[in-house]
C-alpha cells in the first residue's frame, strides 16, 4: 500500500482525539484561552453535559478578523512570539484546540478588540471552514460549539451520562478558578451545577484564601495549614490540610505549576512523603499547592491535554515540597482539625437520637419535687419484710438494690479513675490547650477539662507518637539513646525471618536496636533503644521482622527508618490497660502540647477528641 498525505480534516479530527477526550476537555482549552486574553470574568453555560452546547464568553482582548480567521488553522497559535519552547509563560500554546473542536463540531467564534468598529464571527462545521462575517459584540470572546462529536459519532459512546459530564465540567472549571483568584467564574446551563466564584480581591495571599474557601469550602480552610516556602528559584504557596482532616479518596490534592492545574507523579509523591506517618492506610490528604518556577525549569509540553510537567531539577521541588510541607505540619503541634469532635458529636446524636421538643412532654416537676424511685418502671420488686427506716422526705431504695450494688462493686473494677477530680483543677491548667486531668476511663482514655469544653485523650495513641517523635528526634541528633541488656534477649524465628533481620543489622543498630544470629533459627538482642527499656522485646522483634518482609525495593531508606521506629515506639507506649496518676495524665498531656504531630498516632488515628462546652449543652437539648 502506497504511502499517502492525510485529508486536513482527518488530521484535525486525529488531534482532536488527544485533545478533546470529552466536554469537559473543550471546556478547558476555551477557558486556558480567555485567561491567556486576560479575561476578568468568564462565564461558561453547557447543556446536555456539553454534547448539545457548550457557550464560553470572556471579556478578554478579543481578535482581529484576520487573526480570528487564521486561529482555526491547525498550529496557529498568539502565545510563541519567538518560538521558543522553553519559555513558555501561557496555558495554552499549540494551536491545535480550536481546529480540533471545529473538526468534530459546529464551532461559532464571535470577536471584538477594543476599539473596534465593529465584531467578526467565524463558522467552522464539522472541519469546513466558512469566511470571516461582521458581527454585534461588545468586547472580548464568544465560542459557541454545538453537537460536540456529532462528525465523529463513535466517540459518543465513549462518553457518561449527562450529569456526569456536567460535573466533569464543573470541577474541571474549579481547579482553574483555584489558580486564578481575581478572575470571575461563572457555570450555569441545563443540568449543570451552579457555580459562581467572584473575583478575589486583595493581597495575593488574601486572594488564595479566599478563593479556596469559596471552591473547598470553610471546613478546608478553618482546618488547614498555609505554606510560603522558597528554594532557589522555585516557590511555593498555598494550604496544607491538618492530618485528621483526611479524605477516602485524593480528590482533594490540588496542584497547581505556574498557574496549571496537573496531576503530577512527582508532586503526587511528595505530598504522600511528607503526610507518610501522619495519614491512615487507605486515606488520603487535603491540600492545594501552587508551585512558581521560571517557564525554562519545567516542560508544559509533555502531553497534548497539558496536564503534566516535566521538571529539569526534580530533587529541587521534591525537596522544596516534602520540606515546606513537613515544617508547616511540625508547626502545627498537637492540633487537630474541628471535625474530629464535630464527628464524635455526630455519632453520639445518631446513637441517642435528636432531642425530642420541650412540647411533646408534659410539663417539667417543679424545682422541689422529689423524684421517687417506685414511680421508675425499672425499679425492683420491693422485698418482703418491715420497710427500711428513712428520713422524712427521702424515699429509699429497696434492699435489693442495695444488694446488687454491693455485688457489683465485689465483682467489678471501677471503670473510672477519679483521683484526679479530688482537688479542683489549676487554673493555669485548665487555660492549657488540652486542659487539665480530671479522670481515667477504662484504664484506656483521660478526660481532661479545659476553660470551655472537655478533652478526652486516647492514651496509648497519644503516647505511641510521643515516643516515636522523640526516637526520630534523637536519630536526627546523632544516634538513638540504647540501653545494654543485662542479659541478651534470645527470640525464636524462623530461618527467613533471621536472615532478614541479621541482613539489616547495621541499620538497626544504628536505632539502638542490636541484634545477632543465635543459631539457626533464633537472634540474640543485646541492646534496645533507651526509649524502650522495659519493652517486650520478644513482641518487638517478631513484629519488626514480619513488617521488613513488605518493604519492597521502591521503599525509600527514609521511610524504611522511620517504619522501624514507629514499630519501636508502638510496643512501649502506654497501653490501655495501665492505669496512670493524676500528675502521669498531666505530664502526658503536657509533653502532647509540646510535641509535633501528637494530634495522631502514627496510624494517622486522632489522639484526642475535644468537645466545647457549648456542643455538650447541644446534645442534651440545653441550646
Amino acid at each position: 500500500m502506497s504511502v499517502r498525505r492525510l485529508d486536513p480534516v482527518l488530521v484535525d479530527r486525529i488531534a482532536a482525539g488527544e485533545v478533546v477526550e470529552r466536554p469537559a476537555s473543550a471546556v478547558k482549552e476555551l477557558v486556558e484561552n480567555a485567561l491567556d486574553a486576560g479575561a476578568s470574568r468568564i462565564e461558561v453555560v453547557i447543556e446536555g453535559g456539553g454534547r448539545r452546547l457548550i457557550r464560553v464568553v470572556d471579556d478578554g482582548a478579543g481578535m482581529s478578523p484576520q487573526d480570528l480567521d487564521l486561529a482555526v488553522e491547525r498550529h496557529a497559535t498568539s502565545k510563541l512570539p519567538d518560538g521558543d519552547l522553553f519559555a513558555i509563560d501561557t496555558l495554552g500554546f499549540r494551536g491545535e484546540a480550536l481546529p480540533s473542536i471545529g473538526a468534530v463540531s459546529r464551532l461559532t467564534i464571535a470577536t471584538r478588540q477594543a476599539g473596534a468598529a465593529h465584531g467578526s464571527s467565524i463558522l467552522v462545521d464539522a472541519g469546513l471552514k466558512h469566511p470571516v462575517r461582521p458581527a454585534a459584540l461588545d468586547r472580548g470572546t464568544r465560542v459557541e460549539i454545538a453537537d460536540l462529536f456529532f462528525a465523529t459519532p463513535a466517540r459518543l459512546k465513549f462518553l457518561k451520562t449527562d450529569r456526569a459530564e456536567a460535573q466533569a465540567v464543573a470541577d474541571m472549571l474549579k481547579r482553574l478558578a483555584m489558580a486564578h483568584p481575581g478572575v470571575r467564574f461563572e457555570l450555569g446551563g441545563e443540568g449543570a451545577p451552579a457555580l459562581d466564584y467572584p473575583a478575589a480581591s486583595g493581597d495575593p495571599q488574601a486572594a488564595m484564601l479566599a478563593r479556596l474557601g469559596q471552591a473547598l469550602g470553610r471546613d478546608f480552610v478553618d482546618n488547614a495549614l498555609p505554606l510560603d516556602a522558597m528554594r532557589e528559584e522555585a516557590g511555593l504557596v498555598g494550604l496544607a490540610g491538618l492530618p485528621t482532616f483526611h479524605r477516602p479518596t485524593a480528590a482533594w490534592i490540588h496542584l497547581f505549576v505556574n498557574g496549571r492545574p496537573v496531576r503530577d507523579k512527582l508532586l503526587l509523591g511528595a505530598v504522600k512523603g511528607a503526610y507518610a506517618d501522619v495519614v491512615p492506610s487507605g486515606r488520603h490528604p487535603a491540600l492545594a499547592l501552587f508551585v512558581s518556577c521560571p517557564p525554562r525549569l519545567v516542560d508544559v509540553n509533555v502531553h497534548p491535554g497539558k496536564s503534566e510537567v516535566r521538571f529539569r531539577d526534580p530533587g529541587l521541588i521534591r525537596g522544596l515540597v516534602v520540606g515546606a510541607l513537613k515544617q508547616a505540619l511540625a508547626g502545627a503541634g498537637h492540633r487537630a482539625s474541628n471535625t474530629v469532635g464535630a464527628a464524635t458529636l455526630d455519632a453520639l446524636r445518631a446513637h441517642a437520637g435528636a432531642p425530642a421538643a420541650r412540647s411533646w412532654f408534659a410539663a417539667p416537676p417543679a424545682r422541689n419535687a422529689q423524684w421517687d424511685w417506685r414511680a421508675s418502671s425499672a425499679a425492683p420488686a420491693a422485698p418482703p419484710g418491715p420497710p427500711l427506716h428513712r428520713q422524712p422526705g427521702f424515699a429509699a431504695p429497696p434492699q435489693s438494690a442495695f444488694a446488687a450494688q454491693a455485688a457489683f462493686v465485689t465483682l467489678a473494677e471501677p471503670a473510672a479513675d477519679l483521683r484526679a477530680a479530688e482537688a479542683a483543677p489549676a487554673p493555669d491548667l485548665l487555660a492549657r490547650p488540652l486542659g487539665a486531668a480530671r479522670a481515667q476511663l477504662h484504664d484506656a482514655y483521660i478526660v481532661a477539662q479545659t476553660q470551655d469544653g472537655v478533652v478526652i485523650v486516647d492514651q496509648h495513641a497519644a503516647h505511641e507518637r510521643l515516643v516515636y517523635e522523640r526516637l526520630k528526634r534523637e536519630r536526627a541528633e546523632g544516634g538513638v539513646a540504647r540501653q545494654l541488656l543485662l542479659i541478651p534477649a534470645v527470640v525464636d524465628l524462623d530461618p527467613v525471618a533471621v536472615d532478614r533481620l541479621c541482613e539489616k543489622a547495621g541499620v538497626l543498630a544504628a536505632l539502638g536496636l542490636a541484634v545477632e544470629a543465635f543459631g539457626p533459627g533464633a537472634v540474640a538482642v543485646s541492646e534496645v533503644p533507651a526509649a524502650l527499656a522495659g519493652a517486650d522485646v520478644g513482641a518487638l522483634v517478631r513484629d519488626l521482622a514480619d513488617s521488613m518482609e513488605d518493604w519492597g525495593g521502591a521503599l525509600a531508606l527514609e521511610d524504611r527508618l522511620d517504619h522501624v521506629l514507629a514499630t519501636f515506639a508502638c510496643h512501649h507506649s502506654v497501653r490501655a490497660g495501665r492505669r496512670l496518676k493524676p500528675e502521669e495524665m498531666n505530664a502526658l498531656l503536657r509533653e502532647m502540647e509540646a510535641t509535633p504531630l501528637s494530634g495522631q498516632c502514627n496510624h494517622g488515628r486522632p489522639t484526642y477528641v475535644e468537645l466545647k462546652l457549648a456542643d455538650v449543652e447541644r446534645l442534651f437539648g440545653r441550646r
